[in-house]
């Protein structure tokens, strides 16, 4: 590349893979300090979303709109969570909506281990860096909500 020409968006590495692997790289962290709680840190961003629901529950369609994931995906991950007592997914009324709720509490055993692999993570990267990082993030998931 001569110094004159400027990077176009097909010059740089591809966002996509790159994400993933980042995701990969450090959900392994996160995957290994949760596991004596029996869960990964997919099945705990669902727990901690359905938590934030509150009591009534959340219908199923705006959970995996809130945790950017597709349905199917989504029925995926609850399926270990239901048979674990840890959710209970319900009818709402007549329609065809889903409630998920909070069944058996098992967050509590997951706090200090994710407490743990967050300050490993977070500290090793820097907490400035991660901070402005994660802001760009969220800007690009909503750059992808958007466009998808």
């Amino acid at each position: 590349m001569y110094m004159h020409h400027k990077a176009t968006a097909i010059d740089l590495p591809c966002a996509c893979t790159t994400l993933r692997k980042a995701t990969r790289a450090v959900s392994r962290i996160y995957d290994d300090a949760l596991a004596a709680a029996g869960m990964n840190v997919t099945q705990l961003a669902i727990l901690r979303a359905i938590g934030r629901a509150g009591d009534g529950g959340a219908p199923l369609s705006r959970l995996a709109e809130g945790l950017v994931m597709d349905k199917t995906s989504l029925y995926r991950g609850l399926g270990p969570l239901i048979r674990s007592g840890w959710v209970v997914v319900t009818q709402a009324g007549k329609g065809r909506t889903k409630l998920v709720r909070k069944g058996r509490r098992v967050t509590d055993a997951a706090a200090l281990p994710w407490e743990a692999a967050q300050s490993r993570v977070v500290e090793a990267f820097g907490v400035k860096r991660w901070a402005a990082l994660h802001e760009s993030i969220a800007d690009l998931a909503a750059v992808g909500v958007r466009l998808g």
